[in-house]
């Protein structure tokens, strides 16, 4: 089977149990996942299955939405509520500066990611350093909060949706947030809703998956590959590129159908053959006024 299933984690499962569960549930080893959520999270988590793996980096460059709750007050070394308490602290901010100091994150900001994070340092996790009491520097990267919005407060607790870009973590919010009202924060709950186009309330829970295996009707929710990136323009090659196109060449821009897709260096576009046959991802080069390719889909028969 090649194409993505929107899945519901359940708060309980690693990203890793999920995939590990799927490859018993569809008989199928080659699957991946396209972006960790915590244990204690829930939410969309797109996976994908045998050719589809290779679209994982591409799926997992685009815009995320959680739901989080932030308790105020608490402090923890994973900067959860699942985690250690490090310290304690009266909530005596008023609902405003709460409000401000919230909002004042919209835009790119600086981030830390966490040491309780799947992030690697020289082959190892740092959650595994974290565990065996190591501290590594870790340097600030760029993140970006397209929209907050809150959702309510009852402080302690203020409930907030966030859409950010790749490499987000919101327990690194909850905390930043916390240190800048001065009393600490931590996440206490969290749930993904949207990630690169897929939402929360079109995914498939484990069990459900089961049901639709069962009844031989998985096909039904079993994304094709260039459906999950419809966010990428779509450009259409003539039949004299055909031959070109399915061998994965370059392709002048002469040969391309681009209708009214604004072409801009560095963009990146779904390409069909002149039979509408997916080949893959190209990417545009101004320049040279041609479509190279970034990772080619189609496989001859």
């Amino acid at each position: 089977m090649n194409g993505i299933i929107n899945i519901y984690k359940e708060p309980g499962f690693t990203s890793f149990d999920v995939v590990a569960k799927l490859r018993g549930i569809l008989k199928q080893k080659k699957i991946g996942h396209t972006g960790t959520l915590d244990p204690a999270a829930r939410g969309v988590l797109p996976v994908c299955l045998g050719k589809a793996t290779k679209l994982c980096e591409f799926l997992t460059d685009g815009k995320k939405t959680y739901e989080a709750v932030l308790l105020l007050g608490v402090s923890t070394d994973t900067l959860d509520m699942e985690g250690q308490v490090l310290r304690t602290c009266p909530v005596s901010c008023a609902e405003k500066q709460v409000r401000e100091v919230i909002m004042s994150f919209l835009g790119e900001q600086e981030q830390i990611p966490p040491m309780y994070s799947a992030l690697k340092v020289n082959g190892k996790k740092m959650y595994e350093l974290a565990r065996e009491g190591r501290v590594i520097e870790r340097k600030p990267r760029k993140v970006i909060f397209y929209d907050i919005e809150i959702l309510k407060i009852d402080l302690p607790e203020v409930t907030i949706r966030v859409t950010c870009s790749k490499g987000t973590y919101i327990r690194s919010l909850c905390d930043d947030i916390g240190n800048k009202l001065g009393c600490g924060g931590a996440m206490k709950k969290l749930t993904r809703t949207q990630s690169g186009g897929f939402d929360i309330d079109k995914a498939y829970r484990l069990s459900e998956v089961e049901e639709f295996v069962k009844n031989k009707r998985v096909e039904e929710i079993i994304l094709p590959m260039d459906e999950a990136l419809s966010r990428y323009p779509k450009i259409k090659v003539s039949r004299d590129a055909d031959k070109a196109a399915r061998n994965g060449n370059r392709i002048p821009e002469k040969y391309c159908i681009t209708d009214k897709t604004e072409l801009s260096d560095g963009l990146n576009v779904r390409l069909y053959d002149s039979g509408e046959l997916f080949i893959g991802i190209y990417e545009y080069r101004k320049e040279e006024k041609v479509f190279k390719p970034v990772k080619i889909l189609f496989e001859q028969t």
